[in-house]
């Protein structure tokens, strides 16, 4: 697989966001490339995607910062290329299963999730379109 620097990242904060890492390495599979901060506030952390380059930034919900978005509000779509073994991996951990995994209208296998923050993921087989051009 042919791998580039990622240009869009999907951000996010979180009220509890150490807690919310562990869950995403452990539960879904993310490698943690970076953390930043003292005790349990996170500033700045990174984690990878295994399966191509992208990932998640996310940091400790600071109310009325400049940056600042609520926690639960993001969603995102991760490309796998083994959507079922993932799926019952994220079964076996208790996770909360949105939509069970299947077959979209479009053809891509595919399963949603909602973390324990309450941001809604979806991960499926369907990598998008070429740009055209």
């Amino acid at each position: 697989m042919t791998t580039s620097t990622p240009t869009v990242w999907l951000t996010l904060k979180a009220d509890n966001a150490p807690a919310l890492i562990d869950y995403y390495v452990d539960t879904f599979g993310f490698i943690l490339a970076a953390r930043y901060g003292e005790g349990d506030r996170v500033d700045h952390a990174q984690l990878n995607w295994p399966e191509g380059s992208g990932g998640i930034m996310l940091g400790s919900h600071r109310p009325g910062g400049e940056w600042t978005l609520r926690p639960g509000t993001a969603g995102g779509y991760v490309v796998t290329s083994d959507p079922d073994g993932l799926y019952q991996r994220v079964v076996s951990k208790k996770a909360d299963i949105v939509r069970p995994l299947a077959v979209t209208d479009y053809g891509a296998n595919e399963f949603a999730v909602r973390d324990p923050e309450g941001n809604l993921w979806s991960f499926g087989d369907y990598a998008g379109e070429p740009t055209p051009g």
